[in-house]
C-alpha cells in the first residue's frame, strides 16, 4: 500500500509517507529536505552513490540535489519529511550564504525527535505559532550537524543554461536547439555536460521547474486548472502523471491535502 499525506504550515511542507511498490523518478527540489526513516529501509541514489537509510536514520538533502527513491525490499517503508525553502532556513539560522549538508544520512536521536515533532505538528494542523517554535528548536539541533558553506557552485556554463531555462515560459516547450545555440554546444554535449553537473538532463530540469511551479500555484490559488494552463501541461491527466512521479500523489490529491 502506498500512502502520501502533505500539509503546510509556517512556510514548511510536511510529508507522511508509506510505500511498498512505489518508485520516485529521479528529480530534485528547490528546498532543503530533511526527514526520518520510521520503518523499513529507504533506498535511493544521490550524487551517483547508493544510500540506505535504516530506521531512525535522518536523511538530509540539499536544494537541487537529484535523487530517486524506493523501499529497499518487500517489507515496505514508512518515513516523514520536511521541505524547507532555502531563504527561510538561512533567515532562522542567521546565515548570509547558503549552507549545505555534508553527510546525506546521520543517526542523531535529538535531531530525529525534533523532525518528528515538527512534522507531527504540521500534519495534525496544530497552531502555526507552535510550528514556528518547533522549527526554531529543530534548527538548533540542525546547526550541530556537519554543515558546510563550501556549497557546490555552478560553472558559468551551467549557470547560464539554468538562467535560460528559468526564463523560458513554462507554458512553452523547451527548445534544445535554441539552448545549444546560446551555449555553443551540440545537443549531446549539452545533455552530457548538464547531466554530469546536475544529475538530470535539461529536459528533466525544465520539467522539474514546471512541476514545482504547478505545486506553488495549487498552494496559492487552490485551483488545479490554473496550474495546468500556466505550466503548459496538455491536460489535467498529464499534470497528474508528472506530479505523481515527484510527490507520490497526483496534483489533484495534493490540492485536497493542502486546501
Amino acid at each position: 500500500m502506498n500512502k502520501f499525506i502533505y500539509k503546510k504550515s509556517a512556510g514548511i511542507t510536511a510529508l507522511s509517507a508509506s510505500m511498498t511498490d512505489f518508485m520516485y523518478k529521479k528529480h530534485s527540489h528547490k528546498e532543503y529536505a530533511i526527514g526520518v526513516t520510521l520503518r523499513g529501509i529507504q533506498h535511493y541514489n544521490l550524487d551517483g552513490s547508493l544510500q540506505l537509510s535504516y530506521p531512525n536514520g535522518v536523511m538530509l538533502f540539499n536544494p537541487e540535489q537529484a535523487h530517486d527513491g524506493m523501499a529497499h525490499d518487500e517489507a515496505g517503508l514508512d518515513y516523514t519529511m520536511l521541505y524547507i525553502e532555502p531563504q527561510l532556513l538561512l533567515e532562522v539560522i542567521e546565515a548570509k550564504n547558503r549552507v549545505r549538508f555534508s553527510t546525506p544520512i546521520v543517526y542523531d536521536y535529538g535531531l530525529e525527535r525534533k523532525i518528528i515533532s515538527l512534522s507531527h505538528a504540521i500534519l495534525s494542523e496544530q497552531d502555526e505559532a507552535l510550528c514556528c517554535d518547533l522549527f526554531i528548536s529543530l534548527t538548533e539541533n540542525l546547526m550541530q550537524t556537519e554543515l558546510s558553506t563550501d556549497y557546490k557552485r555552478d560553472t558559468a556554463l551551467i549557470k547560464k543554461a539554468k538562467d535560460i531555462i528559468h526564463h523560458t515560459k513554462l507554458e512553452h516547450v523547451l527548445k534544445l536547439d535554441d539552448l545549444c545555440k546560446e551555449l555553443h554546444l551540440s545537443k549531446f554535449q549539452l545533455i552530457r555536460f548538464f547531466k554530469a553537473h546536475t544529475g538530470i538532463s535539461p529536459y528533466q530540469y525544465f520539467l522539474n521547474c514546471k512541476i514545482e511551479h504547478a505545486k506553488h500555484l495549487i498552494e496559492k490559488h487552490g485551483d488545479i486548472y490554473i496550474a495546468v494552463a500556466a505550466c503548459g501541461f496538455v491536460d489535467l491527466t498529464h499534470l497528474n502523471k508528472q506530479f505523481k512521479h515527484v510527490y507520490g500523489i497526483t496534483a489533484f490529491e495534493y490540492m485536497s491535502h493542502i486546501h
